[in-house]
């Protein structure tokens, strides 16, 4: 995979922004607790659950991926800050759901049960330090992004308004030559 064109650093950060989110669906944190009325219950923590900055900044990583295809230079620097960010809030996130996991599972404890006491040892699954390498990982692309786009053409004009200055010297083509008006359709130009 050539990382030196925009195509691949699209592909690499959405299938990171995936991993940011697919790694939210397992459960992290597992309990017991005892309540008055339904007894003693097992308590799961999901990653969404417990760290819900992390599938907010997989979604911001997904569109800030997108958006890397579309933007000049200007709009790569954004871009790459706001992976950076997203990168930062999945790596605190994880290790503020694993220091917080106490606290974490007698919320979910006192949802169940309506007593938020927890019966025994509080179980920490690595998930968190998944997302955790992940988060850092989505930093060190986003520094290689800022490098590597440096060199980058500017995205194409084609699209742009047809009231535009048109930058090439020449493409007007004559109101009576019908290929000149094909080659100028061809070339993204609009000849009316």
């Amino acid at each position: 995979m050539n990382l030196s064109r925009r195509g691949p650093w699209v592909l690499v950060l959405l299938v990171l922004a995936g991993l940011c989110g697919a790694v939210t669906l397992p459960t992290w944190i597992t309990a017991t607790a005892t309540g008055p009325v339904v007894g003693t219950v097992g308590v799961r923590v999901a990653g969404s659950a417990a760290a819900p900055g992390v599938i907010g900044a997989s979604l911001v990583l997904a569109a800030a991926a997108l958006a890397l295809g579309l933007v000049g230079r200007v709009g790569r620097w954004v871009v790459s800050v706001v992976i950076a960010a997203g990168g930062v809030v999945v790596l605190v996130g994880a290790l503020t759901a694993r220091a917080g996991a106490q606290d974490r599972a007698e919320q979910a404890a006192a949802d169940l049960t309506g007593v938020g006491v927890l019966d025994g040892d509080i179980s920490v699954a690595p998930w968190p330090w998944a997302a955790a390498g992940l988060g850092v990982l989505v930093i060190v692309a986003a520094v290689l992004l800022l490098r590597v786009s440096a060199h980058w053409a500017a995205p194409s004009a084609r699209h742009e308004r047809a009231g535009a200055p048109s930058t090439a010297a020449g493409t007007e083509p004559p109101a009576d030559d019908e290929r000149a008006t094909w080659d100028a359709l061809g070339r993204g130009d609009d000849p009316t």
